[in-house]
């Protein structure tokens, strides 16, 4: 039996909601940030090493982030227990992620270090194929790491602690340039590796975060209460993984959808040519980093939400929710006007080809209109898994990004006649955009759904 303390209902004020966004917004940024530091120092050496990192990074992307996502299944359990004042069974449950995280890693690891059937698949040159097989074994060593952080840091979501998370990721960021430096170019003994070496520099910073994450739960006095005092089973346990699995595979395949989406419509575009290509990816940078504002609120809902529930107060939850949605979408609305009136200087910092400017700067009308809907049923999904509601939205996704934005732009950019006026570019983040009006629209009446069903049934009982 384990220990039990008194319900503890949340503050779910906008304050409070933007104090617990906050940190981990942070902590995104600083991830994303990792990337950028090895494109730049990759793309100093050759346009090799530049397209090995790239593809490199893509391949590890596609294999981690639907892990990633299998493992933030915790947060909203943990969040339950939380709110329930069910200590000891965050620290069992995060006991079975970990375990979690040592199976996907046996899948993980070999898919990673034989890489030679990804890369012949991607027609790389031969130079780009060596330096990309030797950045994959290295980020091959550190994925059980990162599986393993991974769970710790919904853990700290959950139990409203993402300022761990914040400034781990951030101390991993400084030694970043560092780590680089000694392995692209090689000191002493140690050979120059290259752009290889960044993957080098990123399985060590992996390991580091795991091994910070592990340091602090086991000797930070906050985390006494998690540990558990009673006996329980220190092997997987079926049931519990189960419960994990069956949030978290949904929630994995999600973000897969998410990320697949964006990069299958750039090998779609690639015969268009390298400007069509460059503005495009522009703007897929551009969205990407204004996303981690509705993802950081939506994490931070889905806690509170999780929590209020734990403590048995629906309506509370049903508040929070709401209170997400509407500074998701308020915020997406700010910005993007922010950045339509700042275009032209946002994107000339990007490139200084001409060419790419001007499709980049045509199509950021549709990109600002893609992030306002992407903000909407971005916080209405993580409201849901707040509700351990899953399964629904990655259908909805499914639709929405690969049959209508996906498909869609595919048969409006090359399947009408030639005097279709917007081929291309434009095609794909038009349907891309119908795709989101769909996905806000539906998601945002399931959250609303759950959330008021939830206090009925309270109500009821």
């Amino acid at each position: 039996m384990t220990s039990v303390a008194a319900p503890r209902a949340p503050r779910v004020g906008a304050r409070d909601l933007l104090q617990l966004a906050a940190p981990i917004f942070i902590a995104q940024l600083a991830v994303m940030a990792l990337a950028v530091i090895d494109t730049m120092m990759a793309g100093r050496l050759s346009a090799a090493d530049l397209a090995a990192v790239a593809v490199g990074s893509s391949i590890y992307a596609s294999v981690f982030v639907g892990m990633m996502g299998v493992l933030q299944a915790l947060t909203p359990i943990a969040g339950h227990h939380y709110g329930a004042g069910r200590f000891d069974e965050i620290g069992i449950d995060l006991g079975q992620s970990l375990w979690l995280a040592a199976f996907m890693s046996a899948i993980g690891v070999p898919v990673l270090w034989w890489s030679e059937p990804w890369l012949r698949l991607t027609g790389v040159e031969p130079e780009v194929a060596r330096v990309a097989s030797v950045y994959l074994s290295a980020v091959a060593i550190g994925l059980p790491a990162s599986l393993a952080a991974r769970a710790y840091i919904a853990m700290n979501a959950a139990v409203s602690r993402p300022k761990v998370t914040m400034a781990i990721n951030l101390v991993a960021l400084l030694a970043k340039v560092p780590l680089n430096v000694l392995f692209i170019y090689g000191l002493g003994p140690l050979p120059a590796l290259g752009g290889a070496g960044c993957g080098v520099a990123t399985a060590i910073l992996l390991w580091g975060i795991w091994i910070a994450n592990l340091l602090l739960w086991r000797f930070d006095p906050f985390y006494d209460r998690f540990r558990p005092r009673t006996p329980h089973p220190r092997r997987p346990v079926w049931i519990r993984q189960r419960e994990l699995l069956r949030l978290g595979v949904p929630s994995g395949v999600t973000v897969l959808i998410e990320v697949t989406s964006f990069t299958f419509i750039t090998l779609l575009l690639a015969r268009l040519g390298a400007v069509v290509v460059g503005g495009h990816q522009i703007l897929v940078n551009i969205v990407s980093v204004l996303f981690m504002m509705p993802l950081s609120l939506g994490v931070a809902g889905s806690v509170l939400v999780a929590q209020a529930l734990g403590a048995g107060d629906p309506a509370l939850a049903r508040k929070a929710a709401l209170r997400c949605w509407w500074i998701a979408l308020v915020t997406a609305i700010a910005v993007t006007t922010l950045v339509w009136l700042l275009r032209a200087p946002m994107i000339a910092a990007f490139t200084n080809d001409a060419g790419v400017a001007t499709v980049a700067l045509s199509l950021i009308g549709l990109a600002m209109l893609f992030h306002v809907f992407d903000a909407m049923q971005g916080a209405a999904g993580f409201i849901l898994r707040g509700y351990k509601v899953a399964l629904t939205p990655m259908l909805i996704h499914s639709v929405a990004l690969w049959g209508i934005g996906l498909a869609g732009g595919y048969w409006l950019a090359y399947a009408p006649p030639d005097q279709w006026s917007k081929p291309g570019a434009f095609s794909f983040w038009a349907a891309a955009d119908v795709g989101l009006v769909f996905a806000a629209a539906a998601m945002t009446w399931l959250a609303a759904y759950v959330a008021q069903r939830a206090v009925q049934e309270k109500g009821r009982g």
